[in-house]
């Protein structure tokens, strides 16, 4: 009986947190007319990435808003990435070149490489997003400009990958989704703790009074989610989640390199705040516990009260993860829900063990 009251009251704490994610599952839009629409720079990073640059910055170019800034920053790349920026700059005066070559101190280093390019920007409101991303709309500058106030300086927007045949992709979209269901829950909850560098933005104002990235300049990653981190308030954030405002990538063909990639991403998690850690942490452990026990009390005599209460919780997580599928585009992970749970904790349970001791990867 104990073991039942115990897996009851791990179930209590699993849809607490779902509770909490449904500040953003039921999170209603706001559309607000602006009239004046403030000029803004868009700030892309690229390493290596001639191919990804030809497609998009024709789509970066075609943004519907009335006065943006691009700049380009060619990280140290040793394929066309500088030739396909210089071609582009050539016929349009908005687009600002930063060349960035290695040095000894910061050697492959992003956050070097953005700070440069920040320091070219002329506008005070800056947008960002990664050279392998694209906007789901020629709207997406504005309805991210727009979120922009006197009081909001910080915005989070969703990074979604292209849905695309096959069960690995549908894997990296729920870690996706679920990922950015955690992040605005919490923002909303005025407890912010990250972002994505995929589609984020913040004022120089904002990039200046925390000294940019130097707390963690030595860190490789981290140039988005440890920036959020240190400069987000419960004040200061505002939501972007239009599906005009997504931005876009392809996801890994390989598990491998996508584990690879899970690796860096969860390597800068331990940098986080402690409450943070804390929270996150929580989540994780809980989760587990929940089906370690639920599967131990099937095989007590109190195994229907266990169905019972398992079913309590999974039907409250289909509810609001169900929801917030369908708001970030993703309703055909739905099915899926409590396969890619299992398989996604005992995955970071394996990165979590063989991240222990690893340097953090380069930004390549």
């Amino acid at each position: 009986m104990v073991l039942l009251y115990v897996f009851g009251a791990v179930a209590l704490i699993n849809c607490a947190y779902y509770l909490l994610f449904s500040k953003f599952s039921f999170l209603k839009p706001t559309e607000k007319v602006v009239s004046v629409k403030d000029p803004v720079s868009l700030i892309v990073c690229a390493k290596n990435e001639a191919e990804n640059l030809k497609k998009h910055i024709p789509l970066w170019q075609q943004q519907d808003y009335p006065e943006y800034q691009i700049i380009l920053i060619n990280d140290a790349s040793i394929d066309d990435t500088l030739e396909v920026m210089e071609s582009f700059a050539e016929n349009d005066p908005r687009i600002q070149i930063v060349n960035v070559r290695n040095n000894e101190a910061f050697w492959g280093n992003k956050k070097y490489a953005l700070t440069l390019g920040l320091k070219r920007s002329v506008n005070t409101r800056l947008i960002f997003t990664d050279a392998d991303c694209y906007p789901a709309s020629n709207k997406w500058l504005e309805k991210m400009a727009t979120k922009f106030t006197d009081q909001k300086q910080l915005l989070l927007g969703y990074g979604a990958y292209e849905k695309q045949p096959g069960l690995l992709n549908k894997l990296i979209r729920f870690e996706t989704l679920m990922t950015a269901v955690q992040y605005f829950s919490y923002a909303e909850a005025g407890i912010p703790y990250m972002g994505v560098g995929r589609n984020l933005a913040y004022t120089s104002t904002l990039y200046y009074e925390n000294n940019g990235f130097m707390s963690h300049i030595k860190v490789p990653s981290g140039d988005d989610d440890l920036f959020v981190n240190e400069a987000a308030t419960k004040d200061n954030v505002e939501l972007c989640v239009e599906p005009e405002a997504f931005t876009y990538s392809i996801p890994k063909k390989k598990f491998s390199s996508w584990i690879k990639q899970k690796k860096r991403h969860y390597s800068t998690a331990k940098l986080y705040k402690i409450k943070h850690r804390f929270l996150l942490g929580a989540y994780y452990i809980f989760n587990l516990l929940f089906w370690l026990l639920g599967a131990a009390t099937l095989f007590t005599e109190f195994w229907i009260l266990g169905l019972v209460i398992m079913f309590i919780r999974v039907a409250f997580q289909y509810l609001i993860i169900g929801y917030a599928a369908k708001k970030l585009k993703a309703k055909d992970l739905i099915p899926f829900i409590l396969f890619f749970e299992l398989f996604l904790i005992f995955t970071q349970l394996s990165i979590f063990i063989s991240n222990r001791g690893e340097k953090t990867p380069r930004w390549k």
